[in-house]
């Protein structure tokens, strides 16, 4: 699975240059009616933002109406489960993140989602996910932050999902040390509950980056299988002994059975707004830019995470 994020990862700049070329030869396809975009993130996020923004791009290169829609809760799964059944014909399509059909499809089997009940259609943007403390700890590197642990200092751990408490949970473990870990409602909580001194440490997926460059938040380590665009030194899960990593994307999906024309122009029109008009400069601020994964490599990606989820619930128990 990390060979296949970094290959991704990799592909991201070529795969929007031919979306967006592809687009522009046009798009062949269009829906019977209005689109519905189902968006599983609170309003007034980045995430929803960053989607209604490309909805407006979206609709201004094709003259297609797209409705958003706010349907949130359990991670994405809410917004899965609404979209499973909405008819495959290009009028329905979601924007969640791939953790939805990985580990929150994986640990909720109740649901009955799978990413085989859905059609991939792109990626917009990956996370910065770092481990974050405040820097007046004093604490400058993850060891130190091991270290006050190991000297008897609780080190309250904020998360904002159960795969994030999963993964603080190996990473004590991997360290010897027990995290009094506090799972909350997102990575605005986790930010607020360090700022404030509620918490000495947390995940946060990119929204710490004005406060690392201040000076006033340090990443002490990076959540994923490479290493943080803003603190490249920082190390990674695997250098800390951790297997698994918060490696994830913001993806739009649609329902499964989506037809080959539909697939290709809607995922064109998508990937070709994440880097144009005010969709892609937000996109560019908040996430670092523009990541496109699409096609045949979204599928492998989305089945690799389902699978590595599995993986990581049982290493819990």
């Amino acid at each position: 699975m990390k060979n296949l994020l970094k290959a991704g990862a990799a592909a991201a700049v070529l795969a929007v240059s031919t979306a967006t070329s592809a687009f522009a030869d046009g798009h062949g396809w269009s829906p019977e009616g209005p689109i519905k975009m189902i968006i599983a993130f609170a309003a007034g996020g980045g995430a929803d933002t960053s989607g209604r923004l490309i909805a407006e791009e979206v609709q201004k290169a094709t003259g297609w109406e797209i409705i958003p829609e706010q349907v949130t809760g359990k991670g994405g799964v809410n917004a899965a489960v609404a979209l499973k059944d909405m008819p495959a014909d290009g009028t329905s399509i979601a924007l969640i993140v791939t953790e939805t059909l990985g580990y929150n499809a994986a640990a909720n089997p109740g649901a009955g989602i799978t990413p085989a009940d859905f059609t991939g259609l792109t990626t917009t943007a990956g996370f910065q996910m770092g481990i974050v403390s405040k820097s007046d700890t004093g604490w400058t590197s993850f060891a130190d932050m091991i270290a006050a642990a190991k000297g008897g200092q609780d080190i309250r751990f904020g998360t904002m999902s159960p795969k994030l408490s999963d993964l603080a949970f190996l990473l004590g473990e991997a360290q010897g040390v027990d995290f009094n870990i506090v799972q909350v409602r997102g990575g605005r909580a986790v930010l607020n509950g360090v700022t404030a001194g509620d918490m000495d440490v947390g995940f946060m997926a990119g929204i710490q980056g004005k406060g690392v460059a201040a000076g006033d938040l340090v990443n002490l380590a990076s959540a994923l299988t490479v290493p943080l665009k803003q603190t490249p030194d920082a190390p990674t899960m695997a250098d800390l002994g951790v297997d698994f990593t918060a490696d994830g994307y913001f993806v739009f999906v649609a329902p499964a059975g989506l037809p080959d024309d539909a697939r290709e122009a809607l995922t064109n029109a998508l990937a070709a707004a994440t880097t144009t008009g005010g969709a892609g400069a937000m996109i560019n601020k908040a996430f670092g830019g523009a990541q496109n994964i699409m096609g045949a490599d979204l599928d492998a990606l989305l089945a690799a995470d389902y699978e590595s989820a599995g993986a990581l619930l049982e290493a819990v128990q």
